[in-house]
């Protein structure tokens, strides 16, 4: 099984390495060729502008959109998040719109609001320690979409289908059971192939 992460920016090389901890061989993309030869991809936390930006640069927008018709899995974290939405607050369009919410950037406020906190998430842990970073917030999901984790009431991690997202950032701490619960959707992906 090999899943990628999206490297055109951000923390890329923290979701390669919790990849490996968990044994599934994990590749750094960069061109829409290296999307053939994937199981899954991850998005990971930076700047959702900058990336949705980059992805039509390099003309990636309509492979991804392909792969996930294809049934293959993706995992967005903070920007990434952002990246999967089909509807942004405040904003002219969505980037990939593969996700039935809507999203709220840097809602917990400036890089200074930043914070730390010992989450459930359903299906993945009791006590997941979650890193917020100028995080986004999820503020409407569609019917298809099961809430996963909140904060003070608001949604924080979600999922619809073969589609994973978390505001918050766990490639930023040794914990890999977040990535453990992704590799498990996409090997349930593989199965069904």
């Amino acid at each position: 099984m090999k899943i990628g992460v999206l490297a055109l920016q951000g923390a890329v090389r923290e979701h390669l390495t919790l990849l490996e901890k968990v044994g599934v061989e994990a590749v750094a993309v960069k061109k829409q060729e290296q999307l053939q030869d994937l199981d899954g991809l991850i998005f990971p936390g930076g700047e959702s502008t900058t990336m949705g930006k980059l992805i039509r640069k390099y003309d990636l927008l309509e492979p991804i959109r392909d792969f996930y018709r294809q049934g293959k899995p993706l995992f967005g974290t903070c920007a990434g998040l952002i990246l999967l939405a089909n509807k942004i607050e405040d904003a002219d369009e969505p980037h990939l719109a593969v996700m039935d919410m809507t999203v709220k950037r840097n809602a917990f406020g400036r890089q200074v609001d930043s914070f730390e906190a010992k989450l459930p998430i359903k299906g993945v842990a009791e006590d997941f320690h979650a890193v917020f970073i100028r995080a986004p917030l999820i503020t409407h999901v569609g019917s298809e979409v099961e809430v996963l984790a909140e904060v003070n009431g608001e949604v924080v991690a979600a999922r619809q289908g073969h589609i994973l997202c978390a505001s918050f950032h766990p490639e930023l701490t040794d914990d890999a059971r977040f990535h453990q619960f992704f590799v498990d959707m996409v090997r349930e992906a593989v199965a069904m192939r």
